[in-house]
């Protein structure tokens, strides 16, 4: 029997990452809620698992050898959770490689800069017309480099991947990143295809209850965004 993993996340882009990619893999995981704006991710046993710390993290106990790993970084837990079920990352060298890409596409672009997206437009205290304007445009051309690339394949590594697994999530509000889906038919196609799946529909549901509805406080603000960052941390 699988030992169940630990997983330490909120309902985010990037916690969804981990929830999506176990549901695909039929691996079993315990859920630790950590709450980002009560600042659960400083808490001292949180940062030996994550020392930067950002959600999601993981422990398995059954890792390498049978030792139990920690891991932070999506990226690097999709690809051992990939390498460790045989699912998702080609074996073939060469669709390995083509899928990292899209996987380091996500990591290096989508994430980063749609996050900054959203940042300036929904959080920022003050409006940046400069900011709103520069990450927004980035937005609309990193939508344009998948809409080619989901014109040319039906996922971004050829079959459906951790890379689609990775970028789907950040996509999921597009509206509020200044974008217009059908202004890209083909992302709107996969967009829609990867939304079907039941993994998927089962993974957004890990702590829904928890998902936020209403604005950040000024306390939740500087927590995520403020000196508290700092702060915490010394």
């Amino acid at each position: 029997m699988t030992t169940a993993i630990d997983l330490y996340t909120w309902p985010t882009p990037n916690g969804h990452k981990i929830h999506i990619a176990l549901e695909e893999m039929g691996l079993p995981y315990n859920i630790h809620a950590v709450d980002i704006g009560a600042g659960d991710q400083f808490q001292p046993a949180f940062l030996k698992i994550s020392p930067n710390n950002k959600i999601p993290a993981m422990v398995d106990p059954d890792g390498p050898d049978g030792q139990p790993i920690a891991l932070m970084e999506s990226g690097a837990m999709l690809i051992y959770l990939a390498e460790k079920t045989g699912q998702l990352l080609s074996s073939d060298p060469y669709q390995r490689a083509i899928t990292l890409q899209w996987l380091m596409f996500q990591m290096g672009g989508v994430g980063p800069m749609l996050g900054q997206t959203h940042h300036f437009r929904a959080y920022a205290p003050e409006q940046y017309p400069y900011a709103i304007k520069r990450y927004t445009d980035e937005t609309t051309r990193l939508y344009q480099v998948l809409d080619k690339r989901l014109g040319e394949v039906a996922y971004l590594a050829g079959d459906y991947s951790i890379a689609d697994i990775a970028t789907w999530p950040w996509l999921r509000y597009w509206d509020r990143q200044g974008q217009d889906m059908n202004a890209h038919p083909n992302l709107k196609r996969w967009f829609e295809a990867i939304g079907e799946r039941p993994a998927v529909e089962k993974g957004l549901q890990v702590l829904v209850e928890r998902s936020r509805k209403q604005p950040f406080t000024p306390q939740e603000r500087d927590i995520l965004f403020g000196a508290k960052q700092l702060d915490r941390r010394s």
